[in-house]
């Protein structure tokens, strides 16, 4: 699992960790994934929208295609430079499989990663030991930002790992 420094810490590439999350990897963690960017991005992000719904597509792959549905986690990180938003998600790995864009078939399942090219300014991958942080970035014309302490997660910060857990589906 990929190990974030803690908030604020400088980052490879001169970026700043403005916050990271670790979360179970079932299906209900898609939403306090999208709590948790809501909670760091000031509301008037003019990509607030695009970056939620990318962290969405993200963490629905990792905990259906890798070894974090498997009860395993999956880790969320947000970043900032100048001019950007890095949005990074860890899995545990999938047996050597890396993420790829498919052909468009029709089918029901298999745009994810085509939602995320046509929403994100750049993204890619890249090894992490056996799991795979998948990256997007996003322009910013907002400071580098630390958090919105006037927002819902941080009311329920020290709730949200036992309420993703408990009970229900994967």
């Amino acid at each position: 699992m990929m190990g974030a420094p803690e908030n604020g810490r400088t980052a490879p590439g001169g970026l700043v960790v403005v916050g990271a999350l670790t979360l179970p990897g079932v299906r209900r963690s898609v939403g306090h994934a999208r709590r948790f960017l809501r909670d760091m991005l000031p509301p008037d992000h003019p990509g607030l929208d695009d970056v939620v719904t990318v962290v969405s597509e993200l963490v629905c792959n990792a905990v259906t295609h890798t070894a974090s549905g498997d009860g395993g986690r999956v880790t969320v990180t947000l970043l900032a430079g100048d001019d950007v938003h890095r949005l990074e998600v860890a899995d545990d790995g999938a047996g050597g499989g890396r993420p790829r864009l498919r052909a468009e078939t029709g089918a029901e399942s298999g745009r994810g990663l085509r939602i995320v090219d046509a929403l994100a300014r750049g993204w890619g991958f890249r090894p992490d030991g056996p799991g795979t942080v998948v990256w997007a970035e996003f322009r910013s014309a907002s400071p580098i930002f630390f958090g919105n302490s006037d927002r819902g997660l941080s009311q329920d910060s020290s709730t949200l790992m036992s309420t993703a857990s408990e009970g229900g589906e994967r």
